[in-house]
């Protein structure tokens, strides 16, 4: 009788334990990306994985700058601003003036204004990046068409060109101008 008893309460413990993960069993749902998408998600995402810099405050700016770099081409200006807004706080007093352009991208709702202090950030940071790095590569671009013929620089971390200048009008403007390795 006692071993009825046993097995019978085993097999409510069970079958309780079962009924009781159900619910969440069922709602569970797996996500499996194609490769077009992988490949896609890849470009979309700032990977600093293979650059390496000699200090952590430039390490720190040359993520924000790619996650800015990737918001202005997507033409996602809000993204801009809270990017820049903690890149401002990352610069010593030493560096001012990059400081005031990042405090001036989180300060700005229009992503026209945005690319131009980009710009103007780039030109100021470059020198920055390239003789911060200790390992890996970075990219340094051109596009000849921005701000009406002008031209304007910018730092990537892929050789591919996605130009945050004109965003989805012309993706694939510009080429690479210099190849930083360390």
């Amino acid at each position: 009788m006692k071993i009825k008893v046993l097995s019978l309460s085993m097999v409510l413990l069970v079958a309780f334990a079962f009924t009781s993960c159900g619910e969440d069993v069922k709602k569970q749902t797996v996500e499996i990306n194609t490769p077009e998408e992988v490949k896609k998600s890849a470009k979309e995402t700032a990977d600093v994985a293979d650059q390496h810099f000699i200090d952590g405050m430039t390490g720190k700016v040359w993520h924000n700058y790619l996650e800015i770099k990737m918001a202005l081409t997507n033409g996602d200006g809000n993204q801009v601003k809270d990017v820049a807004r903690g890149m401002a706080e990352a610069f010593t007093e030493e560096r001012a003036e990059m400081k005031s352009l990042a405090k001036q991208l989180a300060d700005t709702d229009d992503i026209e204004k945005q690319r131009a202090l980009f710009s103007q950030f780039t030109e100021k940071a470059g020198s920055m990046f390239e003789d911060a790095l200790s390992g890996g590569t970075i990219y340094k671009k051109f596009c000849p068409m921005a701000f009406n013929n002008k031209g304007a620089y910018w730092y990537a971390d892929v050789e591919e060109i996605s130009n945050p200048y004109f965003g989805d009008k012309m993706p694939n403007c510009g080429s690479v101008t210099k190849t930083i390795k360390k």
